[in-house]
């Protein structure tokens, strides 16, 4: 008799239950877990097999059955090719549930933690991004736009992303009017980055060695001309910069002002919103030291500096160091300051009444949790990007803090993403 596993692809009916993170749904055949993509916990689906791990199989759904009521048609004609989002057919507000099914199941099984979820943070699902990066792929003297097929390196070429706001597709279609008349240079293009608010900047990253300056001022005199404000062409060892290469935006009465090389959150308006909150729950600022840990240009920095005592932020990113001294300046704030170190390396004295902390993907370091824990400020709140590490993180501040609360923060409608936000506060 063949093993079953030569008998891959397999297709099953199963009866998902589950989800898990990556927009997966989780189904059981044989009594071995099945990752199911494209299915709706509860749903009766018809399933492929289609590969096999020591403790799961991976599978894709291939039939609805018994559809749930929360299977919606999706909006944009390249879902189920774009790598760029994952949940389109699945309704927005099942799309909360389902990721605050995540995150508990997270903080359940990687730091027991059982806790009900506070209410989510989320605002509108559609045309939210303030910012898009777009790959280039040029063979057989044609070029693709768009994104990643979902894993692999094939660029799926479109011309309008429904996550993507008005301002940011509007400069895509100009993009497209550049390739239209000048096919050809887009050849040594690895990728363009538009954002937009008011202006439009695109960071553009070429690979080109030889007179790749020469080839940098012709590509900056055809896009300023198509309406991009300003531009930074990079490669590997350089940057040049053309025109206002940055975007000014409104951050809780201040102004804001971000170069493409810093990180800012594209879903904007929530972020308005979350920053807003924050401020907030962490009331009363006034008299009180806050250190601002991974602080960026200082989206989290300059609003609370405004009634706190004294505001340190913290960032290893050099630019974004830049961009958060400008802002400094254009908005006359004196009591906040950046300090580019990485985390684990940081030496500061004094005692600190609150922390900010938010971490890359990977988390924070044990190095940086214990130099936390050796400042022991009276609240910290952690704004997140990966459950799994959120919950790893938390487990290990618990022992000295108390949880206060936790939520999501849905930044990423229409894909997996999970952002968290935790308040703590010291035993």
């Amino acid at each position: 008799m063949k093993d079953e596993k030569d008998l891959l692809p397999l297709r099953i009916v199963l009866h998902p239950f589950s989800a898990a993170y990556g927009g997966i749904s989780i189904g059981k055949y044989n009594g071995k877990i099945v990752m199911i993509k494209g299915a709706i916990p509860c749903e009766q689906i018809e399933a492929k097999i289609e590969g096999e791990r020591k403790d799961y199989y991976i599978a894709t759904a291939t039939e609805i059955f018994k559809p749930s009521p929360d299977r919606t048609a999706p909006r944009c004609r390249h879902f189920g090719m774009c790598g760029g989002c994952q949940s389109q057919y699945i309704s927005y507000d099942r799309q909360i549930k389902l990721k605050e099914e995540v995150l508990r199941d997270c903080l359940k099984r990687l730091a027991r933690i059982e806790t009900d979820l506070s209410a989510p943070l989320i605002h509108n699902p559609w045309n939210y991004r303030y910012k898009g990066q777009f790959k280039v792929s040029f063979h057989n003297n044609h070029a693709k736009i768009g994104f990643y097929k979902e894993r692999s390196r094939e660029v799926i070429d479109i011309d309008n992303c429904p996550l993507m706001s008005n301002e940011i597709n509007e400069h895509l279609i100009k993009v497209r009017n550049i390739y239209s008349s000048h096919p050809s240079i887009f050849r040594n293009i690895a990728e363009i980055h538009i954002s937009c608010s008011g202006a439009a900047v695109a960071l553009i990253k070429i690979s080109l060695k030889d007179r790749a300056k020469n080839y940098a001022n012709s590509l900056s005199s055809l896009f300023i001309k198509e309406g991009f404000s300003g531009l930074l062409i990079t490669t590997d060892k350089s940057i040049w910069k053309y025109g206002k290469p940055y975007i000014t935006l409104d951050l809780q009465y201040l102004k804001y002002i971000i170069s493409p090389l810093s990180f800012f959150q594209s879903h904007w308006i929530l972020n308005q919103a979350v920053v807003r909150f924050i401020k907030e729950s962490l009331q009363p600022l006034r008299g009180k030291r806050v250190l601002d840990l991974y602080s960026g240009a200082g989206n989290f920095s300059l609003p609370i500096a405004v009634d706190a005592d004294e505001v340190i932020a913290v960032e290893e990113n050099p630019h974004a160091i830049e961009d958060g001294k400008i802002n400094l300046r254009l908005n006359n704030i004196k009591n906040c300051k950046f300090i580019r170190s990485s985390v684990e390396a940081l030496n500061i004295d004094g005692h600190f009444d609150i922390l900010i902390v938010d971490p890359p993907r990977l988390g924070m370091t044990n190095k940086a949790i214990d130099n936390i824990l050796s400042l022991t400020p009276e609240r910290i709140a952690y704004i997140s990007c990966n459950p799994a590490t959120f919950a790893r993180d938390l487990k290990k501040l618990s022992a000295r803090y108390n949880i206060e609360s936790i939520r999501m923060i849905d930044f990423f409608p229409q894909t997996y993403h999970i952002e968290s936000l935790a308040f703590l506060r010291l035993r």
